[in-house]
């Protein structure tokens, strides 16, 4: 017949219980052996003995339960008001005196808001409970406009994809970005207080890459070292509708409002073209709207921030062979379209 569980006994019960795992201890009987005759783990036992060592027998006195003085719970309703604050805005919008939500913010927000003081444990319970669990927060701009965001969302993009199918045309995302042979992600093991040192040149170079991704697991990349320029972007923009047209597929590239995307020079060429190709731009401040960051990020991270480029031409090699690799396999690029902020793109 299994034990009934010492943890839910009457406070009385729980101090005579250990009273009496003590008194078998002093008797000679082992921890181990004490612990499976009255039905409470090693550890317990080990714990009391230790407290009655550090402070006699008082130390073993049941307690009250619950609250500890000074501090009280949340009612339903004053909970849900912090669920909501957590999850629709950020402490410094609350004049709260930190940047983000952690279980500082939330007895802080407790004791403003309904003067109720939490112990950062009971903080952490509540969390858990409320299923929220701290994460890398995205970053967003300020100056985001998010009626225009909606509008891309709900009219914009859905007439771009029904005129993509109209039109027999392919849909590809794209941006552009530096690499610096600094960069460095990850982390390395070592022992215990001792930051690790990775060695690298000094000679800092790098380059940049151009590229544009489908939900159909197409990728399309150029690496360039000169500054970026309309004339570099009329270079990629002839190879993607080259490549493109080979497969009679004509091109809708969906950008952000980088300058050279506005450029006069881009401008004319892509009406001169306007049979092979449609250039479309994203809200102002909105990169997270767009699925080739995320292939930015695989590169960033897998390309180069865990590699030690000696030189320019083995970063850009390097890289290369990366994106080559990443073309062959198209489910990672699909993958890309997968989180939350560009699921919107996936079909």
């Amino acid at each position: 017949m299994p034990r009934p569980d010492a943890r839910k006994l009457p406070p009385q019960a729980q101090e005579d219980l250990r009273r009496r795992v003590l008194a078998a201890v002093r008797g000679g009987m082992g921890k181990t052996e004490s612990a499976r005759t009255f039905g409470v783990t090693r550890q317990s036992v080990h714990n009391w003995t230790a407290a009655v060592e550090e402070g006699g027998m008082a130390a073993l006195r049941a307690r009250k339960r619950g609250p500890k003085p000074g501090t009280r719970m949340l009612r339903p309703q004053q909970a849900a008001t912090v669920v909501r604050s957590i999850t629709a805005s950020c402490p410094d919008q609350l004049r709260l005196p930190l940047a983000l939500w952690t279980r500082d913010a939330v007895i802080e927000l407790a004791r403003r808001r309904f003067g109720v003081t939490l112990s950062r444990s009971t903080v952490g319970r509540y969390l858990r409970g409320w299923g929220l669990t701290p994460q890398k927060p995205m970053r967003r701009a300020c100056e985001r406009d998010p009626v225009a965001v909606r509008k891309w969302l709900d009219e914009q993009y859905p007439a771009i994809v029904r005129r993509a199918k109209r039109e027999n045309a392919e849909i590809h995302w794209g941006d552009e970005m530096g690499l610096r042979s600094d960069h460095q992600t990850g982390t390395s093991y070592s022992r215990a207080g001792v930051t690790p040192v990775i060695p690298g040149t000094g000679q800092r170079f790098g380059c940049k890459m151009i590229s544009t991704v489908t939900n159909r697991g197409t990728l399309a990349f150029m690496v360039f070292t000169e500054r970026f320029t309309a004339a570099v972007m009329l270079r990629f923009l002839r190879r993607l509708v080259r490549h493109a047209g080979s497969r009679g597929r004509k091109v809708f590239l969906i950008l952000d409002g980088h300058p050279v995307h506005k450029a006069a020079a881009v401008r004319r060429w892509a009406e001169a073209n306007a049979g092979t190709i449609e250039l479309f731009l994203l809200p102002a401040y909105s990169p997270d709207l767009n699925p080739d960051e995320f292939l930015n990020n695989d590169v960033k991270a897998n390309a180069l921030g865990r590699r030690r480029p000696a030189h320019r031409a083995q970063m850009i090699a390097d890289l290369r062979a990366y994106l080559r690799g990443t073309q062959r396999q198209p489910e990672i690029v699909k993958k890309y379209f997968h989180a939350e902020p560009v699921r919107y793109a996936a079909a």
